[in-house]
């Protein structure tokens, strides 16, 4: 059975979101106004092109070049899939969602597939002044989990090492979230005592304890609406557990010195770098608030695990050192940053940049703005791997490979050679 271009183009016409029929052979057979007005160039779209020529820039399908293909899962599964890529558009690289549903004719045998595409806004694959940044595949990972739990009402548990960015997550969550128009209350846990924790998450009444000169209203009247991020979550009182899982569950809590019972209405994201389950075990956690916050848990990534967005990070973060300058790394001191074991994440990463560039005197961070000691965790064998399969499978050039991996072309050019490679 073949397809009829005028009828799919009208069966895509009213879709709000970018769509293309594919075939069974990844060609591109028609197109929506909405995918050609985001992704099309000039206006038009790519038809009889593979897709995965267009998005990605590779001469094979995307999971022979080493990333998840939903054509691939669909027609392992015969169902719709749904993968989190990074495609070029004509706006550079992006996160793009990618549904995948299959076409069926009229007896049942699947003739092609609709892929709708969202792009997403709380994350950026290539240098971005704010919010999320990054493209490795563990990164992928913990953003495609975000996408999945942000449109629900379930609470969020972020895990993951100090300075991985978990404040950062729980902002694009709650961007992403239907409540996103409402407040986002941030509530730093660490080193509150018990009556300081519950005046500032509950409020207080005045008179209710030396010094309470006025009522204060608490954090979680405060998030009405909105979200309410429990930030170092592991740190909160034993005592004030258990009020804390009240206030959770029912929503209703009562201000320190108040006889008043207030309900507030908010979506739940804790987060935290403590063994939570050891805690448990060993009786300084509730278990019932544990399950609780627990309903789907996000893990982000610690630096070490997403080395490949070292050059990325490194160009944000000088972006937003707020002074305005086009800070440049050298080669050394870009070699030297790449190794460094950062068991600060990239809070430390971050740390770095800001000393280095007061150390610097002409806008180029050289080696010896940076510490002497350095502990070398970056595997140059997974390096290695990365960029074979990378320059294996795009068909682009040097200049547009560069950018799909987030470097700048001489930094790829010297990286290739160190390795031994070469790109046809």
């Amino acid at each position: 059975m073949t397809f009829d271009p005028l009828a799919l183009s009208a069966y895509l016409e009213h879709d709000p979101l970018p769509a293309i029929v594919l075939d069974l052979d990844y060609r591109i057979v028609a197109a929506n106004p909405a995918y050609r007005r985001q992704f099309g160039v000039h206006g038009s779209a790519p038809l009889g092109q593979r897709c995965h020529q267009v998005s990605h820039g590779y001469s094979v399908p995307c999971d022979r070049a080493g990333e998840h293909c939903p054509m691939r899962k669909a027609r392992e599964s015969g169902l719709p899939e749904r993968v989190l890529h990074v495609h070029h558009t004509p706006r550079g690289p992006e996160h793009v969602d990618v549904e995948l549903r299959p076409l069926l004719s009229p007896q049942g045998v699947v003739i092609g597939y609709v892929e709708r595409l969202r792009s997403l806004a709380v994350a950026a694959a290539q240098p971005s002044e704010h919010g999320l940044v990054g493209r490795a595949p563990a990164f992928q990972r913990a953003l495609a989990d975000l996408e999945r739990a942000a449109p629900s009402q379930i609470p969020v548990l972020l895990l993951g090492e100090s300075g991985t960015g978990k404040e950062l997550f729980a902002r694009a969550l709650h961007a992403s979230s239907p409540r996103a128009n409402g407040p986002l209350v941030v509530v730093d846990c660490t080193g509150l005592s018990e009556t300081l924790f519950e005046s500032e998450l509950f409020g207080h009444e005045k008179g209710a304890f030396t010094g309470a000169a006025t009522r204060k209203t608490g954090l979680a009247e405060a998030a009405h609406g909105g979200t309410l991020f429990l930030d170092e979550i592991g740190e909160v009182p034993l005592a004030t557990q258990a009020k804390l899982l009240r206030l959770i569950e029912s929503g209703s809590f009562r201000p320190v010195g108040s006889l008043r019972t207030l309900h507030a209405d908010f979506r739940l994201v804790a987060a935290t770098h403590k063994p939570l389950e050891q805690m448990v075990a060993a009786g300084s956690f509730r278990q019932d608030l544990y399950y609780r916050i627990n309903a789907f848990t996000l893990r982000l990534p610690a630096l070490r695990e997403r080395v490949e967005d070292l050059p990325l990070l490194i160009e944000s973060l000088l972006r937003r050192s707020g002074d305005g300058a086009a800070w440049q790394v050298d080669p050394e001191a870009m070699a030297w940053l790449r190794d460094h074991a950062y068991p600060g994440n990239i809070r430390e990463l971050r740390n770095l940049l800001e000393r280095a560039r007061l150390l610097a005197s002409d806008g180029v961070i050289r080696r010896r703005d940076l510490p002497e000691n350095t502990g070398t965790i970056a595997s140059p064998h997974r390096e290695r791997d990365v960029l074979a399969k990378a320059v294996a499978s795009f068909s682009g050039s040097r200049k547009a490979l560069a950018a799909h991996l987030g470097m700048s072309e001489r930094t790829l050019y010297r990286r290739l050679k160190a390795l031994g490679l070469e790109l046809s």
